[in-house]
């Protein structure tokens, strides 16, 4: 019984170690197929989700592929990064050890774009700093107005509009400096900012929120087949 026991073991090891080396193998290819499929500028880190991975591999469909995306990978400017979930991606197995794969696929993907404050901060440029305040936005920077350089501080909403992030200030003010109620508005209009989110895998923004070290965009795409150009 002792030797079975250990036969039966030593069985199982084995065919966990198969399945551990073989998952990452396949996260391999599927990052190359992503790439080329995905128009990325590099190859992800891939995570195939799911255990035994090879039920998932023998039959061509893999539950969840999590991927990271950073900027160089993405094409955007530094500071901008995704991490994005693949559900329900197909891609048969014959094809991928052939290398012909022609489409990938998939049945939803969702995920979280992350803008940090510097990449946003740069945009409005000067000495513009960003940081979150609650479900706001905290946005400081020196403005030349009327032949003044004012140290101004204002709160700001994130919101959306089609593919752009946009922050609206709704209300600021000076360091130690009364702002006439004229000029509010067009200080106000100095730090608003929309900036155009471009994501692969034809991804479309659903929502948006503050987080600690940049903004959050929550984004998602249904039923989407993945094939080079």
């Amino acid at each position: 019984m002792k030797v079975l026991a250990v036969l039966v073991l030593l069985v199982l090891g084995l065919s966990v170690l198969v399945d551990r080396v073989a998952v990452g193998v396949a996260e391999g290819q599927v990052a190359q197929q992503l790439a080329d499929r995905g128009g990325l500028a590099g190859e992800p880190d891939v995570d195939i989700r799911g255990f035994p991975f090879l039920t998932q591999a023998f039959g061509g469909r893999y539950e969840e592929v999590r991927i990271s995306l950073t900027a160089e990978e993405l094409g955007r400017p530094e500071g901008t990064e995704a991490d994005i979930a693949l559900r329900g991606v197909r891609l048969p197995l014959s094809s991928v050890l052939s290398g012909e794969v022609r489409e990938v696929p998939v049945d939803r993907i969702d995920g979280t774009a992350t803008l940090s404050y510097e990449l946003l901060a740069a945009e409005l440029g000067g000495d513009t700093t960003l940081q979150r305040e609650g479900e706001d936005l905290r946005i400081t920077r020196t403005v030349d107005l009327l032949g003044y350089s004012l140290p101004l501080t204002a709160s700001g909403t994130v919101g959306l509009d089609g593919d752009e992030v946009v922050v609206e200030v709704a209300d600021a003010s000076g360091a130690g400096v009364e702002i006439p109620r004229i000029l509010v508005g067009r200080v106000a209009d100095l730090l608003d900012l929309r900036y155009r989110v471009e994501l692969p895998f034809g991804l479309r923004l659903t929502g948006v929120a503050p987080a600690d070290d940049g903004v959050d965009v929550r984004v998602e795409a249904d039923t989407t087949v993945l094939s080079a150009e």
